[in-house]
């Protein structure tokens, strides 16, 4: 090892100053910034678009399920009736109607039944009244 004093690095002529180096800084993390957000908006817009022709077709399937249960209702009615040889057409109609009633009042008492078990979120309540405790320092 020499004994020699470690001379500090002069700055050329060249060399960047610190104020400088900073300014560049700054000036490039706001330009990655700006192309994130620009990315980020970009990426939106195609899943937005995406999305929106999902719901839109999804919408298409339900309409077109509505569509086939009128049909399957029709042809069940027509299935009772026979070609004239079971009941009358009218009694085949008010059947079918008569047991979408019966579903449709299953429907409701079922959700009536999953509505009354709903109710206040205990637990989150139950922390929610620790906090005060716990921002005072006790358990």
């Amino acid at each position: 090892m020499s004994n020699e004093p470690v001379k500090a690095a002069t700055p050329q002529a060249g060399d960047p100053t610190i104020g400088r180096l900073v300014t560049d800084a700054s000036r490039d993390i706001s330009t990655l910034i700006s192309k994130e957000i620009e990315l980020a908006k970009s990426e939106l817009k195609v899943s937005v678009r995406n999305g929106g022709l999902g719901v839109g077709l999804f919408a298409a399937a339900g309409f077109l399920a509505v569509l086939a249960v009128i049909m399957l209702s029709v042809a069940i009615a027509y299935f009772i009736n026979w070609n004239g040889h079971g009941l009358a057409l009218h009694w085949a109609f008010l059947i079918v109607f008569g047991f979408y009633l019966l579903l449709a009042g299953l429907l409701v008492f079922v959700g009536v039944k999953k509505l009354k078990k709903v109710g206040p979120p205990e637990k989150a309540i139950e922390q929610g009244r620790q906090i005060p405790a716990a921002l005072k320092g006790r358990s």
